[in-house]
């Protein structure tokens, strides 16, 4: 029988359709022809792409030049700019505000044909530590509210370029979505308990165990209770950290082997499906309670939002997490132990 659930955090439901039951083999394959030939983020072709921001290269070499593994440069088509003064204006019931803030693309590696789950685990170190650093460098900027890392892969997951690539978009106010979180579930629950919602998500998870997907010293990996999509997984940090930008070495190890291996198993299990990968911290540079606690959400993308989710908000999951959860949690891949 179909289920609704609602999500603790920001209160959102969800049709778990639990009767259509559908497993990996049921959704559509997809397959992408490689376009190698006239990609601008390939080693060798940085003259293609605007100057870089940042890179981690080889001592000796020349920005916008070979040498890098790991490259931040600004997004041809921007969504928002850094230059310009911020200013807001009102129009009646109407506002608008100026278009300030930053829009960078960072590519994960020189090699085209390689995607996420095909990096070493050391790569996706570095991965992980740019997001850090130009996370931590916007920042600085007293204009930025709010900073969100993202990752489109697949045409279906919005990636416009199949070299795999991570993006960055600061804006000047902080999205509605992490303000219901805030004040719908993290607050709410936290005037009424005392404690994080996410907190005790984990170890509700970790001692139910049938939506557990992954655990290593400073991360968990579970398919949430109400999840949108199938295989829907989400990473957390076992101790209550609020700020991205100020995870530690010994975090950026343990996160880049359970991303990966999760990464892989999704991979494994569907086929290398399109999805997106979706960074959730606090806000910058506005007083804020350190209630929060920062997540990676990674969403797959095998089924259509249409009419009735955008009508009413809900969306219909035919995959129940805990089946899902279960299909991740017996794909075996041998990548060595946790961090």
């Amino acid at each position: 029988m179909p289920e609704m659930r609602q999500n603790p955090v920001n209160g959102q439901w969800v049709v778990i359709a639990a009767e259509r039951a559908m497993r990996p083999q049921d959704f559509p394959a997809t397959r992408e022809e490689p376009r190698v030939s006239d990609c601008p983020f390939c080693g060798g072709r940085e003259e293609e792409t605007p100057p870089e921001i940042w890179a981690y290269r080889q001592a000796g070499t020349d920005r916008d030049a070979p040498g890098w593994w790991v490259r931040t440069v600004p997004n041809k088509y921007p969504a928002l700019v850094p230059d310009g003064i911020l200013a807001e204006h009102n129009e009646g019931v109407y506002s608008r505000m100026t278009g300030i803030g930053a829009h960078e693309v960072i590519i994960e590696t020189p090699r085209h044909q390689v995607h996420f789950h095909e990096h070493p685990v050391g790569q996706v170190e570095e991965i992980i530590r740019m997001w850090r650093d130009r996370y931590c460098d916007l920042a600085r900027d007293y204009r930025i509210k709010y900073i969100q890392v993202f990752k489109n892969h697949g045409r279906e997951g919005g990636a416009s370029i199949e070299h795999t690539h991570c993006q960055l978009i600061a804006t000047p106010v902080v999205p509605k979505s992490v303000m219901d979180e805030v004040v719908h579930g993290i607050e709410r629950y936290r005037q009424t308990t005392g404690r994080c919602v996410f907190c005790d998500m984990m170890v509700q998870e970790q001692a139910a165990q049938d939506r557990l997907v992954l655990e290593a010293e400073h991360f968990l990996a579970f398919c949430p209770f109400a999840s949108r999509f199938p295989f829907e997984t989400w990473i957390l940090p076992k101790h209550h950290k609020t700020d991205f930008g100020a995870i530690s070495e010994d975090e950026i190890k343990s996160l880049a082997w359970i991303l990966r291996e999760t990464f892989t198993r999704l991979a494994q299990v569907l086929n290398n499906p399109p999805y997106n990968l979706i960074l959730h911290s606090s806000p910058v540079n506005i007083p804020w309670d350190p209630g929060y606690h920062w997540h990676l959400e990674i969403l797959p993308r095998l089924t259509r939002v249409a009419g009735f989710e955008m009508g009413t908000d809900y969306y219909i999951n035919p995959t129940p997490p805990e089946m899902a959860a279960k299909i991740l949690r017996e794909t075996i891949e041998d990548l060595g132990p946790s961090h």
